[in-house]
């Protein structure tokens, strides 16, 4: 997505009512999401060693959308092509935003038992990557149970003056530096109910500032 995008008119989309006057405009619409998944699913299954097992791993709460979209991909390619292998799916839930803002610090919630990662094709799957920090943390946590390869997929990483220049393995979409939310993106817990990645208004941010 270019910088200096407009994106598309709240208008041109069924948005739910209580959103509508929250919203600056659609930034990626819903099927364009699903069509990048479609195509990182298929990535991600020609480039994996499929001797070993897949751990696919979704970081919460802002993941599990993609994760979810992602992993129905994944499974319609190990039924459908000539290559499959098994495939697990488990849980964990990072924090690092506070309103809009990155506090600089990670706090790691879950995780507790990820012994079986080991030896195994951990994908971890992840909403956003803004500054870096929070997937470095996570990368550094998961080394202790000694997976065979660690990968990650991100629908989005934003481009930013503070990353630490951490890239994902698979992206779905670069981003301006805005604040953007729906598709299971949140801003204080509110708008995961939105279907389409949208950029969030003051007026938006003011109203469901904590």
């Amino acid at each position: 997505v270019p910088e200096g995008f407009q994106g598309y008119p709240i208008s041109q989309f069924c948005i739910p009512k209580h959103y509508e006057d929250d919203l600056e405009c659609v930034l990626i619409p819903k099927g364009f999401v699903l069509d990048r998944t479609e195509r990182l699913a298929r990535d991600i299954f020609q480039n994996l060693d499929l001797s070993k097992p897949i751990a696919a791993l979704c970081v919460l709460k802002g993941g599990y959308q993609f994760f979810n979209d992602l992993i129905h991909f994944l499974k319609q390619l190990n039924a459908n092509t000539n290559r499959s292998c098994q495939l697990s799916i488990d849980f964990i839930r990072l924090k690092s935003y506070e309103d809009d803002q990155s506090t600089g610090t990670v706090k790691v919630i879950g995780g507790d038992d990820l012994s079986n990662l080991r030896d195994k094709n951990v994908l971890i799957v992840e909403d956003m990557i803004d500054t870096g920090r929070t997937m470095t943390k996570l990368l550094t946590v998961l080394e202790q149970f000694k997976p065979h390869k660690v990968s990650v997929a991100s629908l989005l990483v934003k481009r930013t003056s503070r990353s630490t220049g951490y890239r994902p393995d698979y992206i779905g979409f670069e981003v301006p530096d805005q604040f953007v939310i729906g598709y299971a993106l949140d801003y204080n817990e509110y708008f995961r109910d939105l279907n389409h990645i949208c950029i969030l208004n003051d007026k938006g941010k003011e109203k469901y500032s904590l």
